[in-house]
């Protein structure tokens, strides 16, 4: 079954802290997102399996500890995902990046995928889906299902910041995707915005408005 897991480490909350701040600007709330998914990847990664091997150190042949080769995938969902990528790739090097980029039609409110580049061998890779908010869940929810059509297996959905009914949304749909945040808010505003949140990420990560 999914699980959520808040990851609560001291310096995790205390760079979200400035993330939220409104006066922070476009570089530095750059640099943030980019170490707080940086200290995400280290705790999500935290039970990879490993392997023994030995190497000879510069004293002697010794036995020692290696990633059991488990694949890791990366997919960012566009715009606002990109923005936690480069973070992940400095502990995770090896990890491919797939894209995904949805919109969801006004006419038939059917999520539409107008991007969507994946490696290969997906289905052998232990997927994190990448969204820095879960906010009515429905981008992600898509997301997560356009990969399972596609054959993934193995997927983990990695937010900064969550709404509560998005939390639900993705349990209710994929059961068996774990969530992994860095704060759960307290609810969605009447414009679907994450309350207290931080405002919108893509734009205060790209400088758009």
């Amino acid at each position: 079954m999914g699980n959520v897991h808040v990851l609560d480490h001291p310096l995790i909350q205390h760079k979200i802290s400035f993330i939220r701040n409104k006066e922070t600007g476009t570089k530095e709330f750059r640099e943030l997102v980019d170490e707080v998914a940086m200290l995400m990847a280290f705790e999500i990664t935290r039970d990879l399996p490993l392997e023994e091997t030995t190497i000879e150190t510069p004293v002697i042949k010794t036995k020692t500890k290696v990633l059991a080769g488990k694949k890791i995938g990366l997919v960012p969902i566009l715009r606002a995902g990109l923005g936690m990528v480069d973070g992940m790739l400095k502990l995770i090097p090896a990890a491919k990046v797939g894209h995904v980029g949805l919109y969801r039609d006004p006419e038939t409110l059917q999520p539409v995928e107008y991007y969507i580049k994946l490696p290969s061998d997906i289905h052998e890779r232990e997927l994190i889906v990448i969204d820095p908010m879960l906010a009515t869940g429905g981008s992600a929810k898509d997301a997560i299902q356009s990969l399972k059509k596609r054959g993934a297996k193995n997927i983990r959905l990695m937010c900064l910041i969550a709404a509560p009914e998005g939390v639900e949304v993705i349990k209710e749909a994929h059961p068996d995707v774990d969530i992994y945040l860095a704060a759960l808010d307290e609810k969605l505003d009447d414009h679907a915005y994450i309350v207290p949140g931080l405002g919108d990420a893509g734009d205060r990560l790209f400088g758009t408005k």
